[in-house]
């Protein structure tokens, strides 16, 4: 019997043929949603729940027991999109550890990466941006639908060591519905002055019966940026030019979806605040000598020349990476089953950096990282998930400048997650267990190591949009192959860095309070946390020399505590008005405060709305940070102006949106106290952005 091959539909073809031939420079945006939880600008309210597909139990954002925070829609859209982290830093908080406009890593509680899990749509990133805050995450806003941020025990699901949170960024590379009229796009192109941005990109997903076509790309480009009262008036190496793409094949049936993607990413930028006067430091025991500037009991007092330095061209990395998922769905396959879902990634990541064209550093990274999640059917009236993952990283490193040896890490984890509900009361209740194991290609002993993590946590909603929440967690960490092996200057931080093989994993006891308000006029969300770290592991500074210093990884006990609130008011249907902020401070025991903490945050927000027009403003004042750690310098407070204003309308079929943004347009000097260039490199200048997207 002859099998009959089926013509591609003319529907298809199409799509992948505007797929061929689209040019990159075209930006991919969301359809313009209200965010349903934003720092900056207001929020408006929402008609329907938003869910949370981070978590497996999939909540709502306003019936979650954890702190969650969502973008999406106009506030992303009006986001500083040219990184993760600075995309995310106006959400209470979380900041960003700043690196110019190439790299930014987020902040959350004090606390990146590795102890903040940056996520692909619920699959583990392969980069080397836990490495290094000068190395891009490879997770761009611009291509995302939302990004959803859990703080504290929420993280339990995905890592037992992400004590500060996960950030899950979703992205529709991969269809998971075949669209109503056929075919659904977007289409963005935007532009800004200060960092001489341009940038765009295109979406677009069809499909005809059970297939689905779904093909994105983008690209961006900037120059070094301007920053007010600076001596050059320029940041040297802050510019980037990055370009990423991407197509996804889904069959979508009854009960859900199978699709795979391939994607792209190829970016070079610069690495600001590098100095070539300290290639000869070198420790000698845990004093730095740096050759030809005399001993160590002067050289904190010496004033070195940065002039011929300034004059050189600051180093650039090259960076490309490709990357195939698989995801798929299947809802009640079997009595007892609600849903079977399951990722996986495969990752091949490379990224050399240069001097003078020359490759000084090599980093690779090859990645595989394979989860399942199985949702049972409620018993005894507990719903829940369970969650097997397993994943390895083949970390590789080469060059004159490289700091560490390559080392080949190997992770399994599981994780169960149950919910019960009755009443006006929501429990859950979290463990996991995880395995690691490293084994570095130098003569340095392999690590291998186990831990436990449990978590707690009930909302009372003791009145009509009112809830209160209380969370426990228990998490264990095991050390990463940079915090043992690490041996070598590391200029990119101005570090020479020293690891430790001796380190044991640390143990995080942490409780978090929420009280929230969901509806009505006055809304607000208000968290507090306090986190024990035993034996917690950090950089410790034991010797400085200028804006270089001596780290070595240490242990010690930690403890963490900090606030963070937003409180809005609907002052009329077309206005509202609120106010936020937060803060963190960190201790090590015996070593006084911990090193990059962010400056307390304090802020007015406002947004009006005059049918197709929506304007808003933000101003807030960050303080001046003198809770500083070992060879730190005090960082001053600074005030920030942000503005935006938007028109939407109709043209044809299609939702057009004309939008204009304005950054620091009191174009003062900042500085980023959670930057390893908090005094080196300043936060961007005045920046005005002005763009058009079109959602058809």
């Amino acid at each position: 019997m002859k099998k009959i091959i089926k013509p591609v539909p003319t529907k298809l073809r199409a799509i992948l043929l505007a797929g061929m031939f689209i040019p990159p420079g075209l930006v991919c945006a969301q359809a313009l949603q209200t965010a349903p939880v934003a720092a900056d600008p207001a929020p408006a309210r929402t008609l329907a729940p938003v869910v949370i597909t981070a978590n497996p139990l999939r909540p709502d954002a306003d019936t979650a027991a954890v702190p969650v925070e969502i973008i999406e829609g106009r506030h992303l859209l009006m986001a500083d999109q040219t990184s993760l982290g600075v995309a995310l830093e106006s959400l209470p908080g979380v900041h960003a550890d700043t690196f110019g406009s190439g790299a930014s890593r987020p902040v959350i509680r004090g606390q990146t990466l590795p102890r903040v899990q940056v996520l692909t749509d619920g699959g583990a990133v392969f980069d080397a941006s836990g490495v290094s805050p000068d190395h891009a995450v490879m997770a761009d806003p611009m291509l995302s639908e939302r990004i959803e941020v859990i703080r504290g025990p929420g993280a339990l699901l995905y890592s037992g060591g992400a004590i500060g949170g996960v950030v899950n960024v979703i992205d529709g590379k991969v269809p998971r519905a075949v669209p109503e009229n056929g075919v659904e796009g977007h289409v963005d192109v935007r532009g800004a002055t200060g960092l001489n941005e341009r940038a765009g990109a295109f979406s677009v997903t069809g499909g005809d019966g059970p297939i689905a076509v779904h093909v994105e790309g983008m690209k961006r480009r900037t120059g070094d940026y301007r920053v007010p009262d600076w001596k050059t008036n320029r940041l040297a190496g802050s510019d980037q030019d990055t370009s990423a793409g991407s197509v996804g094949l889904s069959w979508i049936h009854d009960r859900g979806y199978t699709g795979i993607a391939v994607s792209r990413t190829r970016s070079r930028y610069g690495i600001p605040g590098h100095s070539h006067g300290y290639d000869d430091c070198h420790p000698h025991g845990d004093h730095l000598h740096c050759g030809g500037h005399g001993g160590h009991d002067d050289h904190d007092d010496h004033d070195h020349d940065h002039g011929h330095e300034e004059a050189e061209a600051p180093p650039r990395v090259d960076l490309k990476s490709q990357r195939i998922d698989l995801r798929g769905e299947y809802a009640q396959p079997f009595t007892g089953i609600e849903r079977i879902s399951w990722r996986a990634g495969f990752a091949d990541y490379r990224h050399d950096e240069l001097e003078h064209d020359e490759v000084a550093a090599t980093y690779k990274n090859r990645g595989r990282d394979l989860r399942l999640e199985v949702a049972h059917a409620p018993i005894g009236g507990w719903e829940g998930v369970v969650a097997v993952q397993a994943g390895q990283s083949d970390f590789r490193t080469s060059g004159e400048e490289r700091f560490m040896p390559s080392a080949l890490t190997r992770t399994q984890g599981l994780a169960l997650l149950e919910a019960y509900e009755t009443g006006n009361w929501r429990f859950e209740l979290g463990a996991r267990y995880d395995r690691q194991r490293i084994r570095p290609d130098n003569t340095a002993p392999a690590y291998g190591a186990s831990g436990a993590s449990f978590s707690a946590a009930a909302t009372w909603q003791f009145a009509p949009q009112y809830a209160l929440s209380v969370s426990l967690t228990r998490a264990q960490r095991m050390p990463s192959a940079q915090e043992l092996y690490a041996d070598g200057v590391h200029l990119a931080s101005n570090t020479y860095e020293r690891g430790d093989t001796n380190l044991d994993k640390e143990t995080a006891h942490g409780i978090d309070i929420g009280l929230r308000k969901t509806d009505g006029d006055l809304t607000f969300n208000v968290n507090v946390f306090h986190n024990e770290v035993r034996d917690y592991i950090y950089a410790r500074t034991l010797d400085r020399y200028e804006d270089f210093r001596l780290i070595q990884y240490t242990q010690r006990d930690a403890r963490f505590t900090g606030l963070e609130a937003g409180i809005d008011y609907r002052v009329s249907h077309r206005l509202t008005m609120g106010v936020f902020g937060d803060l963190v401070h960190g201790r090590v025991r015996g070593d006084g405060n911990l090193p990059r903490m962010p400056g307390a945050r304090l802020g007015w927000r406002g947004q009006a709305n005059w049918g197709p027009v929506t304007a808003d403003a933000t101003f807030y004042r960050v303080f001046s940070q003198h809770r500083i750690g070992a060879g730190e310098s005090e960082t001053p407070g600074y005030n920030m102006l942000n503005l935006g204003l938007s028109y939407d309308t109709r043209l044809g079929q299609s939702d057009l949106t004309l939008y204009v943004r304005a950054r620091n347009l009191l174009n003062v000097q900042a500085f980023n106290h959670a930057s390893y260039l908090a005094q080196a490199a300043p936060l961007p200048g005045r920046s005005i952005m002005a763009g058009v997207r079109l959602d058809y």
